[in-house]
């Protein structure tokens, strides 16, 4: 069984981090993922830097221009990633803009993601009926699941298609806005959630987008599966400290023991 699907059956209020690869140095893509799983966080999602992101705020914005400077690319970051699963047991899952993947072509790209043990890519810019036509069958034969995503303002077919089309989970966007952290979520905002929440879809959902503290946090987990968070991580690995120092403290802040 994928290890997103296993996470899904097992577990509730699923913590998940997003974070750039190559950011803030280029070696810490290791190091990172090995402090996020050993302070308790549920799944990992990496972003390959590109310099012209979908959806990014200013946050991962600048971390994907600073990944890039590092020397971050497709090829190094699967290079990073050779022998990940001897040490990290969690869910991993790619996101990236849909030109580097084809630059680097996706069925190489599906494949090395075989064979490093990535369980799953978000590429919100591949329309959902080009991946049908051409690249579900792609997915299937190397096992990765492909994870599509829900905005406010994606109409009641297309979320049932998009239910109908899911493995793994169903990424649901908390606002039509780009990323970033927000505080709270509006009164819209949550109305939005309870809605999502009520057409019992088939597939789980983890809400992102504006997740930036425990209050937060538990908020969405109110409404889904969990909790996907991405600028205020990132922000906080600017901060001052080691790594694992940077890391805990802000997991702490999320999810206290």
């Amino acid at each position: 069984m994928n290890r997103i699907n296993n996470l899904l059956e097992n577990k509730s209020n699923i913590l998940t981090i997003f974070f750039t690869a190559g950011y803030p140095n280029l070696t810490d893509t290791i190091p990172v993922l090995e402090k996020l799983q050993a302070e308790g966080v549920d799944m990992i999602e990496i972003g390959i830097p590109f310099s012209d992101p979908v959806a990014d705020g200013p946050v991962i914005q600048q971390s994907n221009l600073q990944a890039i400077e590092n020397g971050m690319t497709v090829k190094l970051l699967f290079e990073q990633l050779q022998g990940m699963r001897k040490k990290i047991t969690i869910p991993v899952v790619i996101m990236s803009s849909l030109n580097p993947t084809l630059q680097y072509g996706m069925e190489a790209f599906c494949e090395q993601c075989k064979q490093v043990g990535i369980d799953g890519l978000i590429l919100p810019d591949l329309p959902i009926d080009v991946y049908q036509s051409e690249y579900k069958t792609m997915f299937d034969t190397y096992g990765i699941h492909n994870i599509l995503l829900i905005t406010p303002t994606t109409s009641a077919s297309r979320i049932k298609t998009i239910d109908e089309q899911s493995t793994g989970f169903i990424y649901l966007v908390s606002s039509s806005s780009i990323t970033g952290s927000k505080g709270q979520f509006s009164e819209e905002q949550l109305a939005y959630f309870k809605r999502m929440k009520s057409l019992e879809l088939s597939t789980p959902m983890l809400i992102g987008f504006g997740i930036s503290d425990n209050n937060t946090f538990n908020e969405v987990c109110q409404y889904s599966k969990g909790g996907i968070i991405g600028s205020a991580f990132v922000n906080a690995l600017k901060e001052e400290g080691s790594l694992d120092q940077r890391i805990s403290n802000f997991i702490q802040e999320i999810r206290p023991n």
